[in-house]
């Protein structure tokens, strides 16, 4: 276990009780499976903290954390159905651990929400989750740059004329909503400049 692990765990335990300690364990054992290069602990680490600031905005923040611990579970690069792969685990934890059939089906709906991040207005817990998948759109210039590198690297068995293709599908499907952010606060700290990296991707992507 190394330092963020054992802080990820802590936060598990917070959440789900001492008892799943050890359903906790393989759950975050998952984003650090050798293949990822984004998807990691560390991914998860800051959406976790952006969970925290944004944490009035939801109407069951547990849900919402929970999503967040099992939205990337399952994670392999080469199939299409990672989100509904993962709700699966979600569901099968959760009831497990004896959660309410309420919480168990938000948080299955909310794992699912991120595979386009297409939240519906009124959708609070939504818009807290993927704001929070989505905080690394808005970093520095050097900070995104690092992200989309290692996203490459995930994808680096694709030959870079798909790689550019798909990913520019991704960016533009982002890019083409009203607002990549939904609560309030973080509309506010990232939209500029989440849309600027986005914009300077695509460039890369199309002409690079």
């Amino acid at each position: 276990m190394t330092a963020l692990s054992d802080s990820l765990l802590e936060r598990w335990i917070t959440l789900a009780g001492a008892d799943s300690e050890q359903i906790g364990a393989g759950i975050i054992g998952r984003y650090a499976e050798p293949h990822r290069r984004y998807h990691t602990q560390a991914h998860l680490a800051v959406m976790l903290t952006a969970i925290d600031e944004l944490a009035e905005a939801a109407t069951d923040v547990a849900a919402v954390r929970y999503a967040a611990f099992f939205h990337d579970a399952i994670y392999a690069v080469d199939r299409a159905d990672n989100e509904e792969r993962s709700a699966d685990l979600a569901r099968d934890v959760l009831e497990s651990l004896g959660a309410s059939v309420a919480l168990v089906e938000e948080v299955v709906r909310l794992v699912v929400l991120t595979r386009g991040h297409d939240v519906e207005a009124g959708d609070a817990n939504g818009a807290v989750l993927c704001d929070a998948d989505l905080v690394v759109l808005g970093g520095t210039p050097e900070e995104y740059a690092a992200y989309a590198a290692a996203v490459r690297d995930e994808y680096r068995h694709v030959p870079d004329d798909l790689f550019r293709a798909g990913r520019a599908s991704v960016l533009r499907h982002l890019a083409d909503q009203p607002r990549l952010f939904r609560t309030a606060s973080a509309f506010g700290r990232y939209e500029a400049r989440a849309r600027a990296n986005l914009g300077a991707e695509l460039v890369s992507l199309t002409t690079g």
